[in-house]
């Protein structure tokens, strides 16, 4: 039979555990539950940070595919893709991709994000067909997201994936030898029994929101969207990322707002086309051409000009 059995006894799962720091939970005052919480709440930083080597693979690994035109796919059910659908979906502000760069792939679509429909997550087959139907090929990547590591949809994505020659990789909550999952890369992130038991939307979803923050945004420092700790690649689409703009600007290069607004609209609204027209002398055009010739990183472009030419940098 593919993928798991889905009324297969999971009460081995590290994820589906009872937690005994939580046995008298609703017998606990407010103030005894809270602090149960934030205590509890700790182990997802432990368990992210344990995790480091195979995060650090999977950032060098995605980066590579993307750099040579691959794209990344978020596969999941549930909280775990709900989880996938919202790092996705923050990759074009933050770092202007195209929104086809980073996809989060939800079983049951759209209407999962805001209604419970856990029952697709039952479906092997369907992993591969809704990857199918994004155009996922050989050159992409998958991170198949699933807390207890056996929701039949995730893995047959990342089975689909491994066929086909695509980076697949694999993030769960459980041991792998509780749970083991099809990939070349597997991401375990231990976070223990939940406080209410099976609950993953707690410690697990934390630790994998903090994984996917440290997958999509290592990915696009890596890809030369991030100078310095700064998003040069900032899409200014209302008041507030024009004022971080401008901001960056000020820092960087020493500008005030009235003369970055200016250099701004003379680049497009790109921050990045702005700093290296500002530290170049070069015109729009002229440094849309030399960005395109030694990009994208913004530092690697300033380090092709000419030795003059000085990288920005927090302005005196």
């Amino acid at each position: 039979m593919n993928g798991s059995n889905p009324s297969a006894d999971r009460g081995h799962l590290l994820t589906e555990q009872a937690n005994p720091a939580s046995e008298d939970l609703d017998r606990l005052d407010t103030d005894a539950l809270v602090q149960l919480f934030c205590d509890n709440d700790r182990e997802p930083q432990r368990a992210v940070a344990a995790a480091a080597p195979a995060l650090s693979a999977a950032v060098d690994a995605i980066a590579d595919r993307l750099s040579r035109g691959g794209r990344l796919f978020y596969l999941g059910a549930g909280t775990s893709g709900r989880l996938g659908v919202l790092d996705a979906a923050e990759c074009p502000p933050t770092f202007c991709t195209p929104p086809e760069l980073v996809q989060g792939v939800l079983a049951g679509g759209a209407p999962a994000l805001l209604r419970s429909s856990e029952g697709l997550e039952d479906r092997f087959d369907a992993g591969r067909s809704d990857l199918e139907a994004r155009g996922f090929g050989p050159a992409d990547c998958l991170v198949g997201i699933a807390a207890g590591g056996t929701t039949p949809y995730v893995l047959g994505g990342l089975s689909h994936a491994c066929t086909i020659g695509a980076l697949a990789i694999a993030l769960a909550c459980v041991p792998a030898e509780q749970a083991p999952m099809p990939c070349a890369i597997d991401i375990r992130l231990l976070t223990g029994p939940e406080l209410v038991t099976g609950s993953t939307r707690l410690k697990a979803g934390t630790a994998t929101k903090m994984a996917l923050n440290i997958l999509s945004t290592g990915v696009m420092v890596r890809l030369g969207k991030v100078h310095g700790n700064r998003m040069v690649d900032v899409a200014v689409t209302n008041s507030k990322l024009e004022d971080r703009a401008l901001r960056i600007l000020r820092d960087l290069q020493g500008m005030g707002r009235e003369e970055g607004a200016a250099l701004l609209n003379a680049a497009g609204g790109s921050v990045k086309l702005a700093l290296l027209m500002h530290a170049t002398g070069l015109d729009a055009a002229g440094a849309s051409r030399h960005l395109a010739a030694h990009g994208p990183s913004l530092r690697r472009a300033l380090a092709a000009t000419s030795p003059g030419s000085a990288a920005p940098g927090p302005a005196a």
